[in-house]
């Protein structure tokens, strides 16, 4: 077992207050969720936890695949089911403690355990194991060409300290659990957790062994990040200076905080699209009047409803011109995407009435509506303008709009029919997508699946994507799964995100696609 300096981290601590700071005050919407690193995969929770915790390999502000705790990976030589890492040395935790291929190999197998929302990522990993202290190896079961693209986000924890905290177990979040991991932390990042009020408050402080000093800008040396939900509030901390810099800055606004002299506004489109889902696979729905039915299960029903949103209204009014219309749950950046599948549907309200009376339901239906209201551009606002237009076809929406910490776990949990959820590929790779939300949901697959989908051909599809070596036969499986995803109906895609940062004109970033802030590399003059 490696020793633990745990006092060296008050004189860390010391040494950061002592030299020159570069403070800045960071604000979004929402919070991130838990520190746990393992427990979910939700943007906002990781971009905090880049900030703390690092990954074997991360993508940089442009999106392109770096370095980080391992400085180099190949598939071994000997066996094609394997691949080798070459970990970074000389690596300390906060607290001090040695970073070695231990702390890798629990890592793996935490992010691995049933309750980790990172499982998905490594569904084909078959073993991992250390190969010398700074040696790490994964093999999966046949092999894997893109595995380097799922380790984005699988953060390193010290597997001392965990141990010593009772925090083994990934946090249960959906069932509400609190843990020591899901309120403190001790990672090998460049910024030290030194006060956390979730929802309120978080104090990161420059780690003053940071491996990359030197290799990074780092110029930020303390980040202050308050999650200001209003977005009226926000602006106006924009605008006071009493906020530097903020993620999201609504749409509305964007005239008022690029026209001002101290401030600009970056933009660019993100990797991420947004969408409803539909419970299409139960035999009755919970939130709807049609007793022993599932009005959601008839294709022409969810064809109906797929055809009465009008994408270019939301665009052009709830957006303000600041998004792209979708017709497929795959943004253009990632492998898989096509214009053809991204065909946006033509709005026709006619046409969805005939369908709606084809199916039974001429006289429509009424059913709940969950959504997010601090986690997307306008998320609720999309769904109040959701309501009206399934209204033209005989549909009445019951709005119930919540924080994402609420919101999430009705999804996971199979305790909604239907929902607003917005989907980033990190990997940028259709597998991701199909992983988690087309999949059955089973204990490795399908954690964001929830329409109820099943259909086990299609599910041997995307299991055989993760051991796939013809990259183009492999490509050519992604295309047939979309194929029948398109064809199912399984999604009501609505829109891919435009980011727009806004900032005080002394802070240099790139807008990362991923909309992952990372202060090592924000510069400031």
């Amino acid at each position: 077992m490696k020793k633990i300096f745990f006092s060296t981290l008050c004189a860390m601590l010391a040494l950061a207050s002592t030299s020159h700071a570069e403070t800045i005050n960071w604000a979004r919407a929402g919070d991130s969720l838990t520190l746990d690193p393992h427990a979910q995969n939700e943007g906002p929770t990781h971009t905090l936890a880049h900030q703390i915790y690092e990954t074997l390999i991360m993508r940089d502000m442009t999106g392109a695949q770096v370095p980080n705790l391992a400085t180099d990976w190949a598939p071994s030589a000997d066996n094609p089911n394997v691949w080798t890492f070459k970990l970074r040395e000389g690596v300390t935790f906060h607290d001090g403690s040695e970073f070695d291929s231990e702390d890798v190999v629990f890592s793996f197998e935490r992010a691995m355990m049933p309750n980790s929302d990172m499982k998905e990522l490594l569904s084909s990993v078959k073993e991992v194991r250390a190969n010398g202290k700074y040696g790490f190896e994964i093999e999966t079961n046949g092999p894997n060409p893109v595995l380097p693209a799922n380790l984005n986000d699988i953060f390193i924890m010290d597997k001392g300290w965990t141990e010593a905290n009772n925090t083994v177990e990934v946090q249960d979040f959906e069932g509400g659990e609190e843990t020591h991991a899901s309120r403190n932390a001790n990672g090998t990042g460049p910024y030290i957790l030194t006060e956390r009020v979730p929802d309120a408050k978080t104090v990161l402080e420059a780690n003053p062994n940071y491996w990359g000093i030197g290799t990074f800008p780092l110029h930020v040396t303390k980040v202050n990040y308050t999650p200001i939900k209003n977005a009226a509030t926000r602006v106006a901390a924009l605008l006071s200076g009493e906020v530097d810099f903020i993620q999201d800055v609504p749409v509305q606004d964007l005239g008022r905080v690029d026209g001002d002299p101290n401030l600009k506004v970056l933009n660019a489109p993100q990797n991420r699209v947004i969408f409803f889902g539909m419970n299409v696979g139960g035999d009755d729905l919970v939130s709807d009047n049609v007793e022993g039915a599932n009005p959601l299960a008839d294709k022409r029903v969810r064809e109906a409803m797929n055809i009465a949103v009008n994408r270019d209204a939301i665009r052009q009014i709830v957006m303000r011109g600041q998004s792209i219309p979708a017709g497929v749950i795959n943004p253009p950046f990632v492998n898989g995407y096509t214009d053809a599948l991204d065909r946006i549907p033509a709005y026709d309200i006619d046409k969805a009435k005939s369908l709606m009376a084809e199916a039974g339901y001429g006289d429509g239906f009424t059913i709940t509506l969950n959504c997010p209201n601090d986690r997307y551009i306008n998320d609720e606002a999309i769904c109040q303008a959701a309501v009206g237009m399934f209204a033209q076809i005989g549909i009445t929406v019951n709005l119930d709009a919540r924080p994402k910490a609420q919101h999430f776990p009705l999804i996971r949990n199979w305790e909604t029919d239907f929902y607003l959820l917005g989907w980033g590929v990190p990997t940028y790779d259709s597998e991701y997508i199909f992983n988690f939300l087309v999949h059955t949901k089973t204990d490795q697959r399908g954690s964001w699946n929830g329409t109820r989908y099943s259909n086990s051909a299609l599910d041997a599809k995307i299991v055989s994507l993760g051991s796939e070596t013809n990259l183009a036969a492999r490509n050519a499986t992604i295309a047939e799964i979309w194929e029948e995803v398109q064809d199912e109906i399984l999604y009501l895609p609505i829109h891919f995100q435009v980011l727009n940062w806004g900032m005080g004109n002394r802070v240099e970033t790139l807008v990362a696609p991923n909309d992952r802030a990372v202060f090592k590399y924000m510069e400031l003059k």
